[in-house]
């Protein structure tokens, strides 16, 4: 297992979704629909058809391969090609056209005689259920999909390849109460979630409950980490604030002293000046305690703007306090 360690998120979904096999046959071929669509075409020959599913992810061929085996009794040829760096393409063909037409039938995949092209679309028929659903979405996200690892940012997609299957796929998870959204993407449709709570949604609809916790685990630190952030930012605002305002004050009843005094201010102006310079990181009800006659945190505020307001009236010189 210590090999995992270095996988992505991603390939560790992809990972857990390929031991997964629904265990009634309208799931596996609902699920086999969804590899035919994405990675499946036809080539004629003559009179005679042959299916190639061709894709670079060893989970889709080893699926494509044991599901027709299993639900349609069908061994098909499989090879392998690599292109360097570790990195293989898979080519699994069925040259049997009685067999081909079984199981695009069984899929709901229709195709044109005269062009021999798959019309790549979701059947409503395979798909009705709600298990059929998370079984198609699971072949979905293993042969086109993709999640980022959540320590670094929420996003999931799927590349399609064409409009009318990204827009049935955005159906299909709307009604699992997921909102994708689709933009394209060069010749492709990429229908994509970027909310961590639908991301978690849609793990848990293709049966991914490894992950899933993985990144619940995740969004809770993330979480905290942000409340706790937006908690000390607003703590360190606050501050910010008070001890601007503090400076204000102790600068307006500087500039009150340097020019009238403050045996020019009114008794209780006066004892709050003095008491303020004195005190200059007290908080406004700490400074209404220090008084004379203790006044609430308002009523300092109250007598500090006075104070304010004459200083003002000095800079501009309008005259001195009365």
């Amino acid at each position: 297992m210590a090999e995992n360690i270095n996988l992505s998120f991603s390939h560790k979904v992809k990972e857990e979704l390929a031991l997964q096999f629904g265990n009634a046959r309208h799931c596996q071929i609902a699920e086999l629909a969804a590899y035919l669509n994405m990675c499946g075409e036809i080539a004629c020959f003559c009179e005679n058809f042959c299916l190639k599913i061709h894709t670079e992810n060893f989970y889709v061929a080893k699926k494509c391969f044991t599901l027709l085996q299993n639900t349609f009794n069908i061994r098909l040829d499989i090879s392998v090609h690599s292109s360097g760096k570790k990195r293989h393409s898979y080519l699994l063909l069925l040259r049997d056209t009685q067999q081909i037409r079984r199981v695009l039938q069984a899929c709901g995949i229709h195709y044109d005689v005269k062009t021999c092209q798959m019309e790549h679309s979701i059947s409503a028929l395979v798909t009705g259920s709600i298990c059929c659903r998370r079984a198609y979405l699971r072949g979905a996200f293993l042969a086109v999909g993709s999640v980022n690892d959540p320590n670094k940012n929420y996003h999931l997609e799927f590349v399609m390849q064409t409009a009318r299957l990204a827009e049935q796929l955005r159906e299909m998870m709307y009604s699992f109460s997921l909102e994708a959204k689709i933009v394209p993407r060069k010749e492709h449709f990429v229908v994509y979630l970027k909310e961590g709570e639908q991301i978690v949604d849609l793990l848990n609809v293709m049966g991914a409950h490894v992950a899933l916790m993985e990144l619940e685990n995740v969004r809770i630190v993330k979480e905290m980490r942000n409340d706790i952030n937006r908690k000390v930012n607003c703590e360190t605002a606050n501050l910010n604030k008070v001890v601007g305002a503090a400076v204000k004050q102790l600068e307006d009843i500087s500039y009150i002293q340097q020019t009238i005094g403050l045996h020019k201010l009114s008794p209780q102006l006066q004892e709050l000046a003095e008491v303020r310079l004195q005190y200059p990181d007290k908080s406004l009800k700490e400074l209404g305690m220090l008084l004379s006659e203790p006044v609430g945190k308002s009523g300092v505020n109250h007598r500090l703007r006075k104070i304010s307001g004459i200083a003002e009236t000095l800079r501009e010189g309008k005259g001195e306090a009365e």
